[in-house]
């Protein structure tokens, strides 16, 4: 069996790496390709194709070392290397840094339109959602790397909602990981939802994080510029980079500069409450942490307000697609622009028992989300459609 490897996940990009120069983008598509490989060279019990995509998952996040010998034998074949290539250390021996503890929370949201909405629900056994902003169906659905929930919104947006514990040493390895899983992610959103709905253009999906932070690794002095490091991690990557060992050296260098320098970036908004927690939105994620647990927001606090923006960021974002190839948006009516208002309404009025704290975070959410002006734009098109 695989041997958990101890604390720290750091990813083994050797395996990523090794799996992409093969062409095999997707996990799912290179376990199809080791499950025949195994077969074809007659090694007995070779997993199944599902088994083979979980311990890739496992094994490429730096989740387990890999040590069951089968798994070590079909990796071998299909990249064509030998076990030190492959398995060998990834770091160079040095000291043990403290680690944090982080639940990552992954939306991917895409739009199939009302009709698609309406067989995806049907199709995933979808149920009336409580405690959400607008109505909504969901169910949990399978999936390789962590449990994940599926929400279904009438108006024919979907989010996938997956939740994942991690305990890691940098951020620069968060950073690394977050890079390298998107695009997985979104290859399987695609897929799961091209089995119902045909025709899903993968170039309109995207993955949003937020990170709870439960446990930090740093001095107190250091703590408020590593949530807002967290909040921006692709500001610690280059963009053309390959994602090797010494690109990951490199992100370690600079997050320790950035730390040093008590890193801030005027794309950052705070939410947090001195003594009660510390939270950060930006466009490029979000992070929390809850310093007074009976007294902070609670994640599905959080989670209900993320769900709310992406699921009308791809509502408002296929809208815009339309307008931009100069057609004027079709969308049913009970879901034109009355219902864009009362979306907006949702999101921008305050509760009468709505906290001071959730007030802070729909609002800094809302602002670094930039949905609004898309939501403006759609409710002004489709009212001028709807007189037309």
């Amino acid at each position: 069996m695989s041997t958990e490897v101890p604390r720290q996940y750091k990813p083994n990009l050797v395996l990523v790496n090794r799996r992409k120069a093969a062409g095999w983008e997707s996990r799912k598509r290179a376990a199809r390709e080791l499950h025949r490989l195994g077969l074809q060279h007659g090694i007995r019990e070779t997993p199944t194709v599902e088994a083979i995509e979980k311990a890739m998952y496992r094994h490429e996040t730096g989740r387990v070392a890999v040590t069951d010998a089968i798994y070590r034998q079909l990796y071998c074949i299909a990249y064509d290397a030998n076990p030190h290539d492959l398995f060998g250390e990834l770091t160079n021996g040095t000291e043990e840094r403290p680690h944090f503890s982080v639940r990552s929370h992954k939306f991917v949201p895409a739009f199939v339109g009302a009709e698609g909405a309406a067989l995806i629900q049907d199709s995933a056994g979808c149920v009336l959602t409580e405690d959400q902003w607008s109505t909504c169906h969901s169910a949990p659905v399978d999936h390789p790397e962590g449990e994940c929930t599926l929400y279904v919104w009438p108006c024919g947006s979907v989010v996938f909602h997956l939740v994942e514990t991690m305990q890691l040493s940098t951020i620069a390895s968060l950073a690394f990981w977050r890079k390298v899983s998107y695009g997985d992610n979104i290859k399987w959103a695609a897929d799961y939802l091209s089995r119902v709905v045909p025709g899903i253009d993968e170039t309109a999906l995207y993955v949003f994080g937020a990170h709870w932070l439960t446990e930090p690794a740093w001095p107190g002095e250091l703590v408020e510029p590593a949530l807002r490091i967290m909040a921006t991690p692709s500001v610690l990557l280059h963009r053309d980079r390959p994602m090797d060992d010494d690109h990951l050296a490199h992100a370690e260098l600079i997050e320790q500069s950035l730390l040093s320098e008590a890193y801030d970036h005027g794309g950052i908004e705070s939410f947090g409450v001195r003594g009660i927690s510390s939270g950060y939105a930006s466009w490029s994620g979000i992070v929390y942490h809850p310093i007074a647990t009976d007294r902070s927001l609670t994640e599905p606090e959080l989670v209900a307000c993320e769900l709310a923006v992406q699921s009308m960021w791809a509502f408002t974002d296929a809208i815009t697609r339309q307008i931009e190839h100069g057609s004027d948006p079709d969308v049913p009516p009970e879901y034109g622009w009355r219902y864009l208002r009362g979306v907006r309404s949702r999101l921008t009025t305050s509760r009468p028992r709505e906290t001071g704290q959730h007030q802070a975070m729909r609002q800094a959410i809302l602002r670094t989300s930039d949905l609004m002006p898309a939501l403006e734009q759609a409710i002004e098109t489709l009212r001028d459609t709807d007189r037309g």
